[in-house]
């Protein structure tokens, strides 16, 4: 396949793996449970060792357990958005494409106006009134972030459709009387899939952050370990002014890692997808070497000869 002979793609697969693994095996590898506790008279976080890999919180409890187990949700959460939001983003999008006129005037103004909505404020006041258990539910934080995150997509698909659908061979599915459903399944859609699937990439990425930051901020419930509410533990216990770096580094360079992966492949698909961008890097490598070699230059003639070469032509 192309796409496995991307070096960007193939790394970022390789990461994305490791953290599937995680995700599925992780509270299986975890050497205590997310609510053990190794002395609970003292309060104060010990360093990484050899009994604690990455040291303790105030609370004693085993920062590495709850690295392996804080992971499940967000990627669950993140992924179940981008699910969501790229089944909006081709529903709304390509329908406004394809079928135009006032369809595509109403569906490009509800697009318009939650691309100007800032997501995260409307996720805290839409989260922040629920019970605690309601915002430790997987399914509806998953789908609450879907509805911040669906317009981007829908609006590059909404444009690509329009120009998909002047194409000589949608005009002929036209001729012969296919039906609407059918051009755009099976004539639209397969040429729209690497775009989907950047869109779903994207779409995760911004889950995962937003998840993560919703955690941070204290909205979703604090009973529920993630990578979020470790972070949120270690703000609150002032963990950075204090120097317990391992309490606040590893949740948040595992969120770094999984959207690096993510970005990593994305990007390898905008090069599958756009070819000029592969292009434009080798032509700058190529220009540094042209650049060392001597270019032959055309000296301008002076005008009595081009005075003589006139006349000798005349002549002739």
């Amino acid at each position: 396949m192309r796409i496995l002979r991307s070096p960007k793609v193939v790394t970022g697969l390789a990461l994305l793996f490791v953290f599937l693994l995680l995700a599925l095996f992780g509270p299986m590898l975890a050497p205590h449970s997310v609510d053990w506790q190794a002395n609970r008279s003292s309060g104060i976080p010990l360093p990484p060792s050899g009994k604690f890999w990455l040291g303790t919180d105030q609370s004693q409890h085993d920062l590495f357990s709850r690295l392996l187990a804080g992971g499940r949700d967000p990627l669950l959460i993140s992924f179940l958005a981008g699910v969501l939001a790229s089944m909006l983003s081709v529903l709304v999008g390509v329908t406004a494409g394809f079928v135009g006129g006032l369809t595509d005037d109403l569906l490009s103004a509800l697009t318009n106006i939650f691309l100007a909505l800032p997501g995260l404020l409307i996720l805290m006041v839409v989260m922040k009134p629920l019970p605690p258990d309601e915002t430790a539910n997987p399914f509806l934080i998953g789908s609450v972030i879907a509805l911040t995150a669906w317009a981007w997509g829908a609006r590059v698909l909404r444009a690509q459709t329009l120009a998909l659908r002047g194409q000589d061979y949608v005009e002929s599915a036209r001729v012969i009387g296919e039906r609407r459903w059918r051009i755009i399944l099976f004539e639209i859609l397969p040429n729209l899939l690497p775009i989907l699937a950047s869109s779903f990439i994207f779409t995760v990425i911004y889950g995962i952050g937003t998840y993560t930051a919703l955690s941070w901020l204290g909205v979703i419930n604090p009973a529920s370990v993630t990578w979020g509410t470790v972070l949120n533990e270690a703000q609150a216990s002032g963990a950075a002014s204090s120097g317990y770096w391992w309490w606040y580094l590893p949740p948040a360079l595992a969120v770094a890692l999984f959207g690096m992966s993510l970005a990593l492949i994305n990007f390898g698909i905008d090069e599958i997808i756009n070819p000029r961008l592969t292009s434009a890097r080798t032509g700058r490598a190529r220009g540094v070497t042209f650049r060392l070699g001597h270019t032959p230059v055309l000296r301008q003639a002076s005008a009595p000869a081009i005075e003589s070469a006139l006349t000798k032509g005349a002549a002739q």
